[in-house]
Order: structure tokens, then sequence, then C-alpha cells
């Protein structure tokens, strides 16, 4: 065969090749003949035949072109090409190598290595990817200290594992990995043996779950020997027991089932609280369901059961909307049994207490507003409610409510109107004052003689008018007729309108004048008549129905300055100068009679008689029967000091204030009848505050100018023309508040009423009568919220967190020459972390007159990490008790606690 022929045969063979893929081989058996020899680049090895690189194609073009000029009778490969199995690019890298090993079909990266697929993550140590498998092997490394570090951590969307090791397919999602560590939610997961199924199923062997924060050497956890986890949804167990400190207990469960979820709010059963008491036996208490029934309000329904026959029923919820409003509402009602049915001191009662909160955002409606803050239900509910130690509102003797809504037309002149319904109740008496509603409206001022944008100076041109208006529906009642028919029988009602005309002005230049007339027209829908009934001798008292109104007016006018003096003292003492501001001020009132709005009446047979108003009656009173013609006198005074400053880089002194307030009133009957008193009692009050604003201290006092005799009967006669001194004081009281803590100037912040329990019970804001114990949610600290700043940094830079509240006071009466102190009392409460685990507080106080300590609560707490336990004791008195929890601090795992009480003798 020839050379030329041979030539040709070997091209056609060449071509065949290229179409088929098999030019590797051919060319390579060629250079091998032909002993040529040739070297590669490498590239990344890839599952697909390679395609050949552009110089071997170049080293072909002759025989290409040869090819091109014969007609090629072969057929098109039918075959398709082979799809790549990988969806996406690998991205890998590490800081000291990446070794291919092409025989194994490996790659391996070693320190800080990282490994990029799709929405998957892989950090570790060292990484070896086998791209014959489609497999990823990560693990870690030991430091120069012999200890392993750079773990693995894997993340695919927002599932994130962190094991020693992990194994994992690209191509079918599948992983083993050992000693993986997971968080899901409040969970912290860590199984020794993990097979991911796909990324929404894992299997686990040999789990432990905790919501500690030390997942390697945790306080607590529950040791799982099998366990489905199904990320942001649901973990179910096989057998469960839990381990404490590292020991296994005897608490287990055959098997388990945690619902998980990445929102806030979820649907579910309320485990109650087991427990026992003496007087109501065996109780589950605070079981029921939570209804997520959207992001902007849920509803709780919560339950109490006794074996002695009690129970409880509570519905709860929360509502807000971002930008617009939030609020709360309550409604609680317990049926209560003591003793035993049939024997003497059985009894039962029925309690219910009703509280609504609502708050709304004061920009979403800058022209109107409702806002709710209702408190009200049974007279002896927070004294004998058994799911509640609630001591700050039993000692309040006021339940009081409030719902208002408010409007604001921006007319010329404004209008304003407001509409609300309030609620007192006095729980020692059981005695309702409510209003229902109370209507108010006024328009602005109008200036009559004077130009819209006139400067308003004179008499004249500061006359101006407006126009108020009051309507209240007002019900007395008592706490066993509330919300009775006869409750709305005793109603009273009225309307009133008011036009005041004003002005004011200024007389040599430092005396202001201001002057009112005031017009009053008052309506009433129910008046009285009253008769002498000869057949039993008495007043019969009769009430009508039916429109009838009085009007009547009155007059009054002012006087008043502003008196400045400063005295000074030396640029080189302490203190530089001293500052007195007067305000004094003279009114005048006049008032006349309106007898005709007057009848009489024989009070009885003897023809005797007596003056009635038929509007005495009536919400708003009746109209004045006798004139008045008074004359007041009032002095405000205020002291200010100029001191050096202690900064000596300041050059101007500073400014302390010396006395807030003090001020004098008293008045002059001019139109008083001989043998009567003119002048009324002298009123001095002041109050300041000390230390840096830390003491409030207050102070009244009522001297009167007459004397009374040795009963007790005033005397148209001064004091001191008594024998007496100028002014006999009749009463007197002080009130001093200090308050301090261990952020110096810094005050604590207060809760406001959404979140301070005992003030929205009725009770105090701060804790000079207790902690509120409530036992439907144990969760929350009595020590309020922690801002888990470790205080303790060093032993000589330790910082003690601790508050101090001291209250005083003093009450003096001498109406009767008595000169005795009706009430002296101390009240203190005091907080301390003692160690950055230990809590302890105290409220106390002592009686100087009836010589004995007041109530008295001990507080407790200690942080056990993931737990949590504290004992409260109140050691005397009607209320005495003491409690103790134990439970872990996480929401999710809220009913694994422990609690014991000695609830209050209801029957003291």
């Amino acid at each position: 065969m020839s050379l030329q022929k041979l030539s040709h045969i070997f091209t056609k063979i060449v071509f065949i090749a290229l179409r088929t893929n098999l030019f590797h081989i051919v060319f390579l058996a060629f250079l091998l003949t032909f002993g040529y020899t040739t070297s590669y680049s490498q590239e990344l090895p890839k599952k697909s035949l390679a395609i050949p690189s552009k110089k071997q194609q170049d080293s072909l073009n002759i025989g290409i072109k040869n090819i091109a000029k014969t007609t090629d009778t072969i057929k098109k490969d039918s075959i398709p090409k082979k799809k790549q199995l990988l969806e996406g690019q690998i991205k890998y890298k590490a800081a000291k190598y990446a070794k291919i090993n092409q025989k194994k079909k490996q790659i391996t990266l070693y320190d800080k290595a990282e490994v990029y697929y799709k929405d998957i993550e892989l950090k570790a140590g060292t990484i070896v990817i086998d791209y014959e498998k489609d497999e990823v092997y990560a693990g870690r490394i030991k430091d120069s200290a012999n200890a392993y570090s750079q773990y693995p951590y894997f993340k695919q969307g927002e599932n994130v594992v962190e094991p020693d090791s992990i194994r994992f397919n690209f191509k079918t999602k599948k992983a083993l990995i050992w000693n993986s560590r997971t968080d899901q939610g409040e969970f912290k997961v860590k199984g020794e043996i993990t097979k991911r199924e796909n990324d929404s199923v894992y299997f686990i062997k040999n789990a432990r779950f905790t919501t500690s924060k030390n997942l390697e050497d945790p306080e607590y956890y529950f040791l799982a020997r099998k366990i489905k986890l199904v990320p942001g949804k649901k973990v179910v167990t096989g057998f469960t027991n839990m381990v404490i400190a590292g020991v296994p207990t005897p608490l287990g469960i055959p098997f388990a089932y945690f619902p998980l979820s990445k929102e806030t709010n979820v649907s579910g059963i309320i485990i109650p609280t087991f427990g026992d008491s003496n007087a109501q036996g065996y109780f589950l208490q605070n079981g029921g369901y939570y209804f997520a029934l959207s992001k902007h309000y849920d509803l709780a329904l919560l339950g109490d059961y006794y074996t002695n026959g009690s129970y409880a029923i509570r519905a709860e919820t929360s509502y807000a909307k971002i930008y617009k409003y939030r609020g709360n509402f309550n409604f609680r009602f317990e049926n209560q049994i003591s003793g035993e049915r049939g024997l003497p001191g059985y009894a039962k009662t029925n309690l219910y207490n009703l509280q609504w909160s609502h708050a709304p955002d004061a920009k979403a409606t800058p022209n109107s507003r409702f806002s709710a803050s209702v408190n009200l239900g049974s007279q002896k509910y927070f004294k004998n409610s058994f799911n509640q130690i609630n001591t700050s509102a039993s000692l309040n003797n006021t339940l009081s409510s409030s719902i208002s809504y408010s409007k604001t037309f921006n007319t010329i002149p404004q209008a304003n109107i407001s509409l609300s319904a309030n609620h007192s109740q006095n729980t020692n008496t059981g005695q309702i004052n409510m209003t229902l509603p109370t209507l108010t409206a006024n328009v602005d001022r109008i200036y009559p003689f004077a130009k819209k944008d006139e400067s308003k100076k004179g008499f004249i041109k500061n006359i101006n008018l407006a126009y108020n208006l009051s309507g209240r529906n007002e019900i007395q009642t008592v706490d066993s007729l509330f919300f009775k028919p006869q409750m709305f029988r005793d109603a009273k009602n009225g309307m009133q309108h008011t036009i005041p005309l004003t002005t004011n002005f200024k007389i040599l230049k430092y005396l202001n004048i201001s002057s009112s007339v005031n017009y009053i027209e008052t309506w009433y829908l129910k008046t009285i008549e009253k008769k002498y009934n000869a057949l039993t001798n008495t007043v019969d008292e009769t009430q009508k129905g039916g429109f009838d109104a009085f009007r009547t007016y009155n007059f009054s006018a002012g006087l008043g300055t502003t008196i400045y003096g400063t005295f000074k003292v030396s640029k080189d003492k302490k203190i530089q100068a001293i500052r007195h501001v007067m305000t004094p001020n003279i009114s005048y009132s006049y008032n006349p009679s309106f007898e005709k709005y007057y009848d009489t009446y024989a009070i009885d047979g003897s023809g005797k008689m007596e003056d009635y108003s038929r509007f005495e009656k009536g919400i708003f009173g009746a109209p004045n029967k006798n004139f008045s013609n008074n004359l007041n006198f009032s002095l405000n005074n205020t002291f200010e000091a100029k001191v050096r400053d202690r900064d000596s880089t300041k050059v101007e002194p500073k400014k302390i204030m010396l006395l807030n307030n003090l001020q004098l009133s008293t008045g002059y009957n001019l139109s008083a009848l001989e043998g009567t008193q003119a002048w009324q009692p002298v009123r001095v009050s002041g109050g300041t505050n000390l230390f840096k604003e830390k003491m409030n201290v207050n102070f009244a006092a009522t001297l009167n100018p007459y004397a009374i005799d040795a009963n007790g009967k005033p005397l148209n006669m001064f004091n001191i023309d008594n024998g007496g001194s100028l002014f006999r004081m009749t009463s007197a009281n002080m009130t001093l508040n200090y308050s301090l803590n261990s952020n110096g100037d810094k005050d604590k912040k207060e809760d406001d009423s959404f979140d301070n329990k005992g003030l929205r019970n009725g009770g105090r804001e701060d804790d000079l009568f207790g902690k509120t114990t409530d036992f439907s949610n144990r969760q929350e600290s009595q020590f309020g919220k922690d801002d888990k700043e470790d205080k303790f940094s060093g032993f000589f830079n330790a910082q003690i967190p601790w508050d101090l509240k001291l209250a005083y006071s003093l009450t003096y009466t001498n109406d009767n020459r008595e000169k005795k102190i009706s009430s002296s009392s101390l009240m203190f409460s005091g907080n301390i972390d003692i160690t950055p685990k230990w809590k302890a507080g105290v409220s106390s106080g002592y009686d100087f007159v009836q010589n004995g300590v007041t109530y008295t609560q001990l507080r407790f707490e200690r942080d056990l990490l993931s737990w949590r336990m504290d004992f409260n004791w109140m050691p005397y008195g009607d209320r005495a008790t003491w409690y103790f929890f134990i439970g872990i601090s996480s929401s999710v795992l809220s009913d694994i606690k422990w609690d014991k009480r000695n609830t209050p003798d209801r029957r003291l």
C-alpha cells in the first residue's frame, strides 16, 4: 500500500474520531506509533467527556481541509450528549492548599476551607471533594496546641448545623453527620449521629436538646434515643428522659412531640399547674388553650379546678397595631367554696374582675383620641383570689376606671368635644360611684373687639367670651346592686351651660388685672317636692320627672403681680446669691342670692316652716340662697440659690432650687353676718427637692385665727383675744420620699401600666407594698427585666446593683385641742443583687402610733442559668403566706416547673 493511500485512510479515521469523541484515543495512538510526545494543561475534572483543545484542533487543519473536499457518507451519531449531573457550579477555596488527586478523583482543601454550591455553604478545617461520587467530606483539624479547631459549619437556607464531621452528597442531598449541633428556635440540639434525608427531614440518634446556652456542658438536657426533626415545624422523639447536671433522672416519657415554628405566636394547649391547698384540696390551675388569631391580636382561655368544687375561668387577650394603638383585655371569674356542705362554716361566693387598657398612638390621629383604663369587679377580689397574691392592690381601698373619647374640630373658633365614662369603687365600704357618661364641649375664645391678626392689648380688645358645656349622668350604688335595675333608677343627671366673659389688662406697668362675668344655666330632668304628711307626722319627699332649669350668674376680679428679689452674698463664697420670687394675688368674687328658686314646707304639725329648693338633689346642686361677697388673698414664694460649681473648669455658677413652692392663702367674707366668723383659716403649703432631687419633701398646715370653747365649739373671737396665740394650728401633715440606687443620678425606669401588673390592678407604681405574685405567669421575674449586663467584671471592679425607697408620713390633728399625732409611719423597700445570680428584696415599715411593724414581704431569687428559682414570704399579718417556685426560664418549656405555696387563711 502506498504512503499516499495510507495517509488518506488515516485522515478519514481522524475525522470519524472527532465526530465520535474518540479523538484522544486515536491521536495518542498516532503519537505513540510515530514517537511523538506532548503535554496537557490540567483543568478541574468534570463528569462529562472532554472536548479537544484549540491547539489539538489546529494540528489537524490540513487533514480536515482535505477531507472537506471529499463527500462524507457516514451518518451522524444519533446518541444524545450526556447531561451534567450537577445543577450548579462548585466554588471552593482554602488558606493553605487545595490538592487535586486525579487518580482518586478527589480535591483536598486544608485550613479555613470553604465550599459553595447553590444555597449550600460549607466551612471547615479540612474538606475533601470526591467529584466521582459527587460527595464532600468535612472535618475539624488540630491546632498547634493539639486541640481541635475549625469545626465544620454547614448551612442550607436558614438551617445551620455545626458538627464534628459531615459527609454530604450533592446529587441526592443526603448527609451523614457526627455530633451535629443546631438551633431550632429556643432549642439547642446535639446529636451523636444524624442522617439527613433531605432539606426538611433529619433523623438523629442519641440526641440531647436543651435551652441552655452552653450546649457542650448544659445544666440540664433531655436525652432522646431517636428523633425525627423537621426544621421549623416539629420534633418527634422516642423514649426521652431528663438529665440534670450530668445525672440521669427517672423523669421520662415514652415519646414526645414538640411543635416548632418561626412565627412568634402559635396556637396550642396550655398545660395546667398541679398543686394542693389546705382549704380547697388538690387543684389544676391555669390550664387552657392559646389562640394565635392574628398578628394583631390573640386570645387565651384559662381555667382552674379544685377538688372541693371551686373553679375559675379567665379570658385574656392582647391587641396591637403598630403606629395605631395597643391594649389588653382580661376577664376573671372565680366560684369559691369553703368548708364542707352541710357543716358550719360552709360558704359559696362568686368573684369577678374586669380589666381593659387601651392607648392610641398620638401621631395616628392628632385631632381625636380614644383611651381606656378599666379596673372594676367584686369588692374582695384582690383580697380573696385563689390565683394571685396582689397585696399592693388589696391594701389599696379604691378601684378606678376611665373610658374617654375626645375630638378637636379645627374650625375658627376651635371646638372640642369629649365623651367619657368614669368609675370609682371603695373596696372597704363597697360604695361605687359612676358617671355614664360625662359629656363636655367647649368653643375657644372669641375676641369681638379685636381684629384677627391684631395685638390684643388693653381692656376693650382683651374682652373675650367662650362657651362650655358639661353633662353628666351619675350613679351611686353598692357592690351588691351593681348593674341591677335599682342602680339605674337612682341615677342623677343634668346638663350645665357656662358662658364666661373675661378680660385682662395691665395698670402701672407691673400690675395685672383680670375680671370675669359668668352666665350659668343648669338643666335637670328630675326635681323634688317636699310636703308635710299629717297622717304619718313626717315629711314626704316626692321625685318629679320632667325638664326644669335655673339660671345664675357671678362676677370675679383679680389683681396680681410678680416681685423679684436677689440677695447677693459674695462670689468667693460657695453660695453666691439667693433669689426670692413672690407672686401676690388679691381676688374678689360676688355671687348674688337666687331666692326665687326656693320654696317652703312645714316640718311638723306646729306649722314651723323651712326653705328648700326643688333642685337641691341635682347633680350640679342648687342655686345660692344667700349672696356671698368674698375677698381672697394668696402669696406664692420660690427660693433659688446660685452656688459655685464643683467643677473648677466651669465659670458660671450653678442654680439650685431651695424651695419649690411656699404658698399662703386665706379669705375674708365681706357679707358675713354679725356673730359669724368672717376670716377663713390660713392654709400654708410647700414643697422642695433635696439631695440632687433624690428626696421629695411636701408639707401643709391649717391655721385658724378663731378660738374654741372648752367643748370645742367655735367662738366668734380671735384666738389671741382668748389668751392664745395668733393662730391655732388645727391640722398639719408632712411627707418625705427618698429614692436612691447604685446608678447614682440615673433613675430606674418604672414600667408603664401595660407591663406593671400591680399598678394595672389598682396598686402602687413602686414596691412599698410588695410585689404582685401572679400564679398564672411565673416566667416573669419578681425583680423586673434584667439587662443581662455583667456587673462583676473583677474583684476590685465589682458593681453590686441595688435600690432603696423610703417613705415617711406624719399627720397632726388639733381640731378640739387634742394635740395628737394621728399617724406616723415609715415605709421602705429595697432590692439588691447579692451576687451575679442571687437577688434579694424586702418591703416593710413601722407604724410609730400603733407601735407595730407594717406589712412585710421578703423576696429571694436565684438565676440558675437556664432555670430560675424564687421564694416569696409574707411572715405575719392577715395575709401571712409563702410561695416557692423553680422552673425552666424558656417559654417553650415553661410547663417544666415545681411550685409550692401556702396561701393566706381566708377565714381570718
